[in-house]
């Protein structure tokens, strides 16, 4: 355990050493590097978070959906954020929730639910019981780094069960392409192509599953999934869903071309991915597009259609969060800086705009980092502990 005049321990030096180069290169303020060192400050953002959409048993609210539902994402990215913040008892209020009411109690065998709410008999229950591969995904993650950080056996062992149950529902192989993550159990395979969301495939995510599941699929498709975005982003905006063909990406008739709410995640995620991935240049090039646009508009649109890369409506707030990694891997301080001014206060943000405002500020404030593995590279330490 480390304690105050302690020499930091290794996860804790890469986590500095990242901040040292991000100053360095301007693309953050130099101060991050000097509250990395020390105790943050409470993480407001979360708790507001916490307090408009947490109820105690750990269900998180989507009050925008008159169903007032709760999805095995949401529940995810609680998860995570509760990781991140050193919350141990939020952390297994959440789970506990997530196993009993979307995975009927055995997340042993059974993939979570994606969608629970209020039926339109007045009760409260699964309202769809395909899956989505992203919060199982988040949640996996979430559990295998808790394990690894609170030396959670127990943990560690779910995360792993999880992801033997995506690798037999959810992982196909697709002729002329390679493995890929399908978005969900049911639904996204038809008889001319497979659909696919390229927001469900977090590079260093990948890595952290590539090392702790040697045998599995997902080294090999962590660069598939750089490859997907190249082929599937000719103007350098990644669309929200993508169908392959067998012989390449289409735009799927279902989906459409547009690049939007999902896509964000994209850059979000390629923002956040170690600088010595040896797959993340390639994955920032592929991805120029809201750079291009941001030098040339000034503002980030709402909807792209990532086919002629001409966008529509001025982005929420929520999106201008989700850019702040991103501008940053980019080497754009001032861009991410004029970003960061169009945020306003996370608690007047509705659920998924809070959530990417969690993820681009608490990454921007340096409450966590991702190493070159995959690893979670938390800022707290026992001095620093949020429950301290």
């Amino acid at each position: 355990m480390n304690h105050p005049g302690d020499a930091p321990a290794p996860g804790r030096r890469a986590f500095l050493g990242l901040l040292a180069a991000a100053a360095a290169a301007g693309a953050l303020p130099l101060h991050a590097v000097a509250a990395g060192t020390a105790c943050l400050p409470p993480w407001a953002d979360w708790r507001s978070f916490m307090q408009r959409h947490m109820q105690a048993d750990g269900r998180v609210v989507d009050f925008l959906n008159a169903d007032l539902r709760s999805t095995s994402e949401s529940q995810s990215y609680a998860l995570f954020f509760a990781l991140v913040d050193n919350d141990r008892q939020t952390f297994e209020r959440v789970l506990a929730w997530t196993r009993r009411n979307l995975s009927g109690g055995r997340p042993d065998l059974n993939l979570p639910a994606w969608l629970w709410g209020k039926a339109g008999d007045g009760s409260w229950r699964v309202l769809d019981p395909n899956t989505a591969a992203d919060g199982e995904l988040w949640i996996a993650y979430a559990l295998l780094e808790a394990g690894r950080l609170w030396n959670r056996s127990g943990f560690t062992a779910a995360g792993k069960d999880i992801l033997a149950l995506m690798r037999r529902s959810e992982v196909v192989d697709l002729p002329g392409f390679g493995p890929m993550l399908l978005p969900g159990t049911q639904g996204f395979i038809k008889a001319d192509r497979w659909t696919l969301n390229p927001s469900y495939l977090p590079l260093f995510v990948l890595r952290r599953f590539a090392a702790v599941d040697s045998k599995g699929p997902w080294a090999r498709m962590a660069e598939r999934s750089v490859a997907l975005m190249e082929q599937s982003a000719p103007a350098g905006f990644a669309p929200d869903w993508v169908a392959w063909n067998g012989r390449a990406f289409i735009t799927d008739p279902d989906k459409g071309s547009t690049g939007s709410y999902d896509a964000i995640r994209c850059y979000l995620w390629a923002g956040m991915t170690h600088p010595a991935d040896p797959l993340r240049a390639r994955l920032l090039k592929a991805l120029s597009g809201p750079l291009a646009m941001l030098r040339a508009q000034g503002r980030l649109a709402e909807k792209v259609d990532v086919k002629q890369g001409v966008g529509s409506g001025t982005a929420p707030a929520g999106l201008s969060a989700a850019l702040l990694p991103y501008l940053a891997a980019s080497a754009q301080p001032a861009l991410l800086r004029t970003e960061l001014a169009r945020i306003p206060a996370v608690s007047t943000l509705n659920y998924y705009e809070r959530v990417l405002g969690l993820y681009g500020k608490g990454w921007y404030e340096t409450r966590f980092r991702f190493a070159a593995d995959g690893r979670l590279l938390p800022a707290w330490s026992s001095a620093c502990s949020a429950n301290a």
